[in-house]
């Protein structure tokens, strides 16, 4: 077991965290701060959203939340591949169970399984996301070929997160091929304050989420292809003015 094989990264060596009370430490910040936890199980076919409720130390045990529903509870329990990503402090954290247990937290059924003994920490540029604010969504209009004649059909998403190297998109209606490498051109996303970015798009990842409501969505990564720069440096300032916003929040300065 690999994270290069469950996250597609190469060369995190020097980004692994060792450290037992790091590790412990990370774990109880994350759950702190209430960050949503995506657990990818079946080898990457499947993914579901979680959350951390408590790290007992003493036990050596991580408690998270159950899935919505019965079915995928069971699949996450007979899995013996269990992959985690989130975000905390707009750094990517990425870690691994091989099984997980069931249990009880605050009366209600949870998961638990052993404290894991390494995990990953990005702070490379090129990983660093911001989330885009879910109570001023931004949209990003992609236009799709038409399969039952010809022109085209718009489709409207929802960014989740923004980079320099790309943008992480949410399909709540699963309306886009998903095909991995699939190229959507002249999309447009656009910025408050009347700015837009007319992009190239290629899919580099999917995933189907299943939210704590029982509603399930897609997830996309998509990355720019050939960014013009004065686009390039439009990303850069709506990502400045973004990091801007949230650590003011951050501080009780917004």
């Amino acid at each position: 077991m690999t994270f290069q094989a469950n996250f597609g990264i190469e060369d995190l060596g020097p980004y692994q965290v060792h450290s037992r009370r790091e590790i412990i430490s990370l774990l109880r910040n994350i759950g702190e701060h209430n960050q949503l936890v995506r657990m990818v199980i079946k080898g990457g076919t499947e993914s579901v959203v979680t959350s951390i409720l408590q790290v007992d130390e003493a036990s050596n045990a991580v408690i998270i939340d159950c899935a919505p529903s019965q079915l995928q509870n069971q699949r996450i329990l007979e899995s013996d591949n269990l992959s985690f990503e989130t975000l905390l402090e707009h750094i990517r954290i990425l870690f691994f169970a091989p099984h997980v247990n069931t249990c009880v937290y605050q009366n209600l059924p949870a998961f638990s399984f052993a404290v894991p003994t390494s995990l990953i920490r990005l702070q490379r540029r090129e990983f660093y996301r911001v989330l885009t604010p879910a109570t001023n969504p931004i949209r990003c209009t992609i236009q799709m070929a038409n399969e039952v004649g010809e022109g085209s059909v718009t489709v409207v998403v929802t960014l989740q997160n923004v980079s320099g190297g790309g943008i992480g998109i949410v399909d709540e209606r699963k309306l886009l091929d998903n095909t991995i490498g699939r190229i959507y051109r002249d999309c447009r996303i656009d910025i408050p304050g009347g700015a837009s970015i007319v992009a190239t798009l290629q899919i580099r990842n999917s995933q189907d989420l299943t939210l704590t409501n029982g509603k399930s969505i897609r997830r996309l990564g998509c990355l720019f292809m050939d960014l013009p720069k004065p686009m390039m440096a439009a990303v850069q300032r709506y990502i400045t003015k973004l990091e801007r916003e949230q650590n003011a929040k951050a501080t009780g300065m917004g």
